[in-house]
This record gives structure tokens, C-alpha cells and sequence, in this order.
């Protein structure tokens, strides 16, 4: 289904789009970019950001810490002596077992790896649920979930390490789930001007969940009881009861409340998250374009839609090549192995290693955060991508040439172990403000509301099945090549700079109306960032121009638009040629207040 773009629409001199790094207004704020107070007049401009919205993203954030600290303290129980004895496999005392226990690489593989199964099938279930009993009340039992997780790893006895395996797959259900709720609940509640940046809130607390797991594995590593490792595991049950609990006193997300008939209570928290009064003009026109995509995607939509629906198949694999591409820049590669890898760098305790990367994975990411609001996403992940190319490529070609075979201790090993973990940073900086943040803030903004939860579910589901492809394969992989896989990272990398380069619409600074228009519009990815609407086009968003206003019926092997009676708007035909102007673009063919129905031929699969 292809609709006819406008030929001024890209060249239009009235821009109806707003900034890359703004949607709103600017108003004076306290200098903070807090607003001073959160009752803006039907006259007053919108303020930077709220306390509520400051407040709803760091509690919601939550649903990444638990990702964060889980993925943090798995890297290190592995090098515990006491979690070594009591679920490793007893070999002879050598170097690389000096306690006469070891792990192999396949049992270390399903340890780490099999909370990522978990998490697969738990980001697939969520967004459906959520779509039935809301973005709210679908956290709180996943929460649940994660506890009996934890529970189940924290009881299993010595030998039992299929149980610490099944906990972890346990725990993993929870964490998939809130992976696809957390970004989902915060793009449809936050303010257009600061959605990016709260929804990066994601990623800073997974960050911040690695560091706090670091500092605590490196204060409990030397216990000789069974503490070392259950001291950690039972304060995971602190971030989930967080989140949980305080999620319930948070309100529904606007969009899931209008579109369920309670628009008031939805207005109302929009006024909130805005700081604006419940009928200024910025609540009234979001509201409006709410109103009109639930007027039009009413009735049952089948889960498959979200594939099928207009422009949705390029959508969902997108979305699923940029998750997968995020697992593939390498970054966990450090993080849950990254005790192993620089243990024979020369730091006595590798503990400290850990929780320097940690470090600079928090640090990078808060900046990160600021970036999400003040640059377009394009550019900043297609930059970071050859930034990050550039770090592996050295990091594997020291690490196999020079650090792999020199002797331990000399100066070689020193050095060049001493650049490996320089250029470890330097990638981790790269991948935190970019990478890490900006992936979930992209994929929140680019499907309509309602293929959203399946979409995001199904984009999420790439990133845990690739995370558990990692986890498993790695201690294969780098027994057999061992620093020669940094190069496996390096060409990803590349690999994702030509995906966002050629694929990625600019989403920054519009709302998710506009965004959803810009694919329908085939509008070139790279000219997306400046592309504009020309106020006939706009007057449509929301009504015509809307994967929602679509209401799709089965034809054959393909799909196609239902006729809406007198309802006028863009006309979409494959079935005819497309009327060119005389500078070569698309004409739109307005048929507004007609008697064309909506129509579309469909099904020809030509633009998936």
C-alpha cells in the first residue's frame, strides 16, 4: 500500500514540523529546565520538563535496572570461588583453575545465557497483555515474576546448577517483559520535547544496574560462604518491589486510557507530564490526533496486522535489525565476560576492571541522555557506528597480534593490555551515548498505537534472542579465535551504520502521528531529518494520512483498505500509475469533502 506524496511536501517553504530538538515552545525555566510550576495557562509556553515526568522516569526506569544489576552480577559469579565450587565441574588445580573448579564453556554459556530465553518469550507475551489490561497494571505481575526467579536461584543447593539455570530462566520472563513495557509506558506518557530523553532513561539505568552490581560483587567476592553470591541475588528483590509498588501510584499512559473511553483521566495526565492546563492548545491538539486514530482503528486487529498492516513489515524489520545490531556492537561482549577478559591484563582484582567499565558505561550514558533531547538520532548513531568500528578494530588487532602471546608480566603485555582496555572505554562512550539509548527511543516513536505493543515486542524479541546467541556462543568462540571475534564486531558495526544511513527516518523533535506519516510518505530516510509538512498534508495526520485510520480486510493473499463511506482523504491506488508533477514528484490527489471512499488495491507486497 503506497500512498501518493505531495510534491511540495519536502520543499514546502512553511514548515509544519518542528526542530530536531524541540516539538514545543521554549519557556524560561529555573535554569534547571525544571519547570518552576506545572499549571501553565491556556496562554503560557511548555515548560522543559516537569517534576512529574522527571519523577514517572526515574521510577519507571526501574524496569532497566533490574535488566542492568542482572546482567552486572552474572559476569561476576562467575570468577566467585564459592559459586565456582558449588556449580562448577571439578578439574585439576592449574593456572586457569587454581581452586581445583572450573566452569565449561557450555555450562558458563547456559548460565549466563538462559535468563535471554526467558526474556524472549516474556517481551512476545507482554505487549499483547498490555494491550488488554493496559501498560500500568501489566508491570506489577511481571515484577512478580522476576522474584520467583531470583527465589528459585537463591534456594537451589550445591551441585544444582540446572537450578541456578532455570532461575535465571524464571527472572529472565520478568525482565523481557518490562523491557517491552518500561519504553512503551514512557513514550506514550512523556512530552513530545523530552520523549527521547526519558525514554534513553531506559538505558541509563541498565547502565547504572551494571555499575551498582560491580560494586557490590566486588564487596562480596571474598566471603567464603555461600553470601558472596546470595547477598546479591536477594538485593534484586529491593529494585523489583520498587517498581512495582510504584508503578501503582503512577497513572495510565494517556494514549492506552483515551482509546479505553476514559479521555478525561487521559487529559488529565497529559496536563500533568506537560505541566500545561488540561485545555491549553498543545494538550487539545494531541488529544485531537488521539481521538481521530481511535475513531479509525476501532474494531478487533489481529496480532498479524502488525506485520501485514501499511509499511509495517519495513517497521517491524527495522526495528528488529537495529536490536539486533545494538547486541552486535559488542557491548556485552565486555560486560558479561569482562572479569575473564582482563583478568590477565595485569590488575590483581578484576573485580576493579569491572566496575571501571561500569564506570564509564554510566558516566557515558547520562551524557547520552542529553544528547537523546538535543541531537538528531541519525546522525548521532551512524557517527558512533564508525566510532565504534574504529575501537574493536584496534581492541582485536592488539589483543591478537601482541597481547595473546606475550609473555605475563612483561612490558608487552602491560602495554598493550593497557590499550585494550583505553579503547574498551573509548567504544563503551560511543555505545552508551548513542547506541545504547537511542535504539529504544527509536523504536518507541516508530510504530503507530496500534500495532505499538506488538511491534515493540517483536523488535525486543531480536534483541534478547541475539543476547542469548552471544551469551552462549561467546566462551566458544573466543576458546577457538579469542581476540580475533573483535573483528566480528567491527564489520557489525559497519554493518550498522549502512542500516541507519539508508533505513532510519528521522524521528526526533515530531510526534508519533508525524512519524508514522513520514513512512507512509516513503519519505527518504536521508532526507528525513529536514523534511517538512505543508499545512494540507498535516491538516490530514491523525485521520487519513495514519497506519491507524486503516482498517484493513483480508483479500486473497493480500490486504485491503476498507471503504469508509463518505469519508474523504488521501486516495491510495497501486492499481493505476501515480500522476507525476513536472519536477518529477508525486502528486497527492486530495479528494477531501468527496464521494471517494479510502481505497487500496493492497497485497502487492511491493513496499513491505
Amino acid at each position: 500500500m503506497r500512498f501518493l506524496k505531495s510534491h511540495n511536501a519536502e520543499h514546502s517553504n512553511t514548515s509544519t514540523a518542528v526542530p530536531s530538538e524541540d516539538n514545543s515552545v521554549d519557556l524560561p525555566t529555573n535554569g534547571n529546565g525544571i519547570a518552576e510550576k506545572s499549571g501553565a495557562g491556556i496562554g503560557g509556553k511548555i515548560p522543559g520538563v516537569t517534576l512529574s515526568t522527571v519523577f514517572m522516569a526515574i521510577l519507571v526506569a526501574m524496569g532497566g535496572f533490574i535488566f542492568g544489576y542482572d546482567t552486572g552480577q552474572i559476569s561476576g559469579f562467575l570468577e566467585m570461588p564459592v559459586f565456582l565450587e558449588r556449580f562448577g565441574e571439578h578439574v585439576a588445580v592449574s593456572k586457569e583453575a587454581p581452586t581445583g573448579y572450573a566452569f565449561s564453556n557450555v555450562r558458563s554459556g547456559l548460565i549466563v545465557a538462559l535468563l535471554s530465553i526467558g526474556t524472549l518469550f516474556g517481551c512476545l507475551i507482554a505487549g499483547p497483555l498490555a494491550n488488554i489490561f493496559g501498560r500500568k497494571w501489566s508491570v506489577p505481575p511481571w515484577c512478580l515474576i522476576f522474584c520467583v526467579g531470583v527465589v528459585i536461584q537463591m534456594a537451589v543447593q550445591s551441585g544444582e546448577w540446572v537450578g541456578i539455570v532455570v532461575g535465571r530462566w524464571v527472572a529472565g520472563l520478568g525482565v523481557g517483559a518490562l523491557s517491552v513495557l518500561v519504553p512503551l509506558y514512557m513514550s506514550e506518557t512523556s512530552p513530545v520535547r523530552v520523549r527521547g530523553a526519558v525514554v534513553s532513561c531506559y538505558q541509563l539505568f541498565i547502565t547504572l544496574g551494571i555499575l551498582v552490581a560491580d560494586c557490590i560483587n566486588f564487596g562480596t567476592e571474598k566471603r567464603t560462604d555461600t553470601g558472596s553470591y546470595r547477598i546479591p541475588m536477594g538485593i534484586g528483590f529491593i529494585w523489583a518491589l520498587i517498581l512495582g509498588i510504584g508503578i501503582m501510584f503512577l497513572p495510565e499512559s494517556p494514549r492506552h486510557d483515551w482509546n479505553r473511553g476514559r479521555p478525561d483521566r487521559a487529559r488529565t495526565t497529559m496536563a500533568k507530564f506537560y505541566g500545561l492546563a488540561e485545555h491549553h492548545p498543545i494538550i487539545d491538539k494531541e488529544t485531537n490526533e488521539i481521538e481521530k486514530v481511535r475513531l479509525a482503528s476501532s474494531g478487533d486487529h489481529p496480532w498479524y496486522e502488525a506485520i501485514t498492516g501499511p509499511r509495517m513489515f519495513y517497521r517491524v524489520a527495522l526495528a528488529m535489525t537495529l536490536q539486533m545490531l545494538q547486541q552486535l556492537t559488542g557491548a556485552n561482549y565486555f560486560f558479561y565476560y569482562g572479569t575473564k577478559i582482563f583478568k590477565g591484563v595485569g590488575i590483581q582484582n578484576s573485580y576493579v576492571t569491572a566496575m571501571i567499565l561500569g564506570g564509564v558505561n554510566f558516566g557515558a550514558t547520562i551524557f547520552g541522555v542529553w544528547m537523546a533531547r538535543h541531537f538528531r538520532r541519525r546522525e548521532s548513531l551512524y557517527i558512533a557506528a564508525l566510532w565504534q568500528f574504529i575501537c574493536f578494530m584496534i581492541f582485536a588487532s592488539v589483543g591478537q597480534f601482541l597481547f595473546k602471546d606475550a609473555a605475563e608480566g612483561s612490558s608487552t603485555a602491560k602495554t598493550a593490555g593497557m590499550v585494550m582496555i583505553i579503547f574498551a572505554c573509548f567504544f563503551i562512550v560511543g555505545f552508551a551515548t548513542t547506541w545504547g539509548p537511542l535504539v529504544w527511543a527509536c523504536i518507541g516513536e516508530m510504530f503507530p498505537y496500534k500495532y505499538r505493543a506488538v511491534g515493540m515486542g517483536l523488535a525486543t524479541s531480536a534483541n534478547w534472542f541475539w543476547n542469548f546467541m552471544l551469551a552462549f556462543f561467546t566462551p566458544l568462540i573466543t576458546g577457538d579465535i579469542q581476540y580475533a571475534y573483535g573483528y566480528v564486531f567491527a564489520g557489525c558495526n559497519l554493518a550498522g551504520f549502512v542500516v541507519v544511513y539508508f533505513f532510519l527516518m528521522e524521528s526526533s523533535g515530531r510526534t508519533l502521528e508525524e512519524v508514522d506519516a513520514m513512512y507512509l510518505l516513503h519519505v527518504n530516510p536521508m532526507k528525513s531529518a529536514k523534511y517538512t509538512f505543508d499545512e494540507e498534508t498535516k491538516a490530514t495526520l491523525g485521520k487519513d494520512i495514519n497506519t491507524d485510520a486503516m482498517d484493513l480486510r483480508k483479500r486473497g493473499r493480500g490486504f485491503t483498505k476498507a471503504e469508509e463511506g463518505d469519508q474523504g482523504g488521501v486516495l491510495h491506488d497501486e492499481g493505476r500509475p501515480a500522476t507525476v508533477s513536472q519536477n518529477g514528484e508525486n502528486d497527492v490527489h486530495d479528494v477531501s469533502n468527496s464521494n471517494y471512499p479510502m481505497t487500496s488495491s493492497g497485497g502487492s507486497g511491493e513496499d513491505k
